[in-house]
């Protein structure tokens, strides 16, 4: 079988119906919302299967939403295939899929952990509102010397949040300062205007700051343990060793960048030739492809019937 990884998608992969179809064929998928219903002491499962859209897409709930599918299809997925992957990576909130599929956080732990991370987040948008732009076309450089400039402009915080692959840059931060930022790209010969996105929050920025205690009280209160399977950080773009790197990592996640571009390099240096993205949605096998297409790119979400099909494909990638 070919050496793969996995990779966990982050908020945004939400949609009414994740997991639904998953639960009604494999028992230990099932487990997994039943566990997280009882953990929660709310029907998150209903809310993944039925929604409404508007109660699910709530930050507080998406998070733990996508976490809970994301590790029901981890635990049918390894059920069918013996090898286990060579190495495990997440964006964003993603990092805690991985960090459970690595053996580094229960599973109950990372849902509280999550839930936490949701509220504070929350919290955050209320404190300090902000928003996030998705940027296409233009250089790393470039943008970064156009958020420096939106914010001398405004005195406001904005910030590259996530690189997540060439041509393609998350910013975010205060609403004014976004507003010059636009005005800014669009000056750029050619540029595209930048795409704002659906959230009143600015992740990975220092907008997260004012309300990080509560999360951190949670963080310092989880057990952690080393991963046995190689898993990669955000924050640093770098393989994470031990616990204490894992709580280094997680403590530092909300208010910084996402290197998702430096994560995926490192990891194809490794020799890995296939990437199966395991959750909601396929945005990661997505960027992998504008990343390096060599790397061959597979999906297990929520349909079962998939399963046969993804075998086949790592045993002959």
């Amino acid at each position: 079988m070919t050496t793969y990884a996995v990779l966990f998608p982050g908020q945004g992969s939400q949609f009414v119906g994740m997991g639904k179809a998953l639960v009604a064929t494999s028992p230990v998928a099932a487990a997994v919302f039943a566990e997280a219903d009882a953990v929660l002491n709310v029907e998150l499962s209903t809310l993944c299967f039925n929604g409404p859209d508007l109660e699910l897409n709530d930050t507080a709930n998406a998070q733990p939403a996508i976490f809970v599918a994301s590790i029901a299809a981890w635990k049918t997925l390894r059920e069918a295939v013996a090898t286990p992957p060579a190495a495990v990576a997440g964006h964003s909130l993603g990092l805690y899929s991985a960090l459970v599929a690595a053996g580094s956080l229960r599973f109950t732990d990372a849902l509280r952990l999550v839930r936490a991370r949701g509220l504070a987040m929350k919290a955050a948008g209320e404190l300090a509102p902000g928003g996030m732009m998705a940027v296409l076309g233009q250089s790393r450089a470039t943008v970064s010397q156009l958020c420096a400039r939106a914010a001398q402009v405004t005195d406001a915080v904005i910030t590259i949040a996530n690189d997540n692959c060439p041509g393609q840059i998350v910013v975010a931060g205060d609403r004014r300062a976004l507003e010059v930022f636009a005005a800014l790209v669009q000056e750029q010969p050619g540029a595209l205007p930048p795409t704002p996105l659906k959230v009143s929050v600015a992740p990975h920025t220092p907008l997260m700051q004012p309300a990080l205690g509560s999360f951190l009280e949670v963080l310092a209160a989880t057990p952690i343990e080393a991963p046995a399977i190689p898993v990669l950080g955000n924050v640093s773009a770098d393989w994470l060793t031990s616990a204490e790197a894992v709580r280094q990592e997680l403590s530092e996640q909300l208010t910084r960048e996402v290197r998702w571009v430096d994560s995926m390099r490192r990891l194809v240096e490794t020799g890995i030739t296939a990437v199966v993205e395991v959750g909601p949605g396929k945005v990661l096998t997505g960027l992998m492809r504008a990343i390096d297409r060599r790397v061959g790119r597979m999906n297990f979400g929520d349909n079962p019937a998939s399963l046969p099909e993804l075998i086949d494909a790592l045993r002959a990638a």
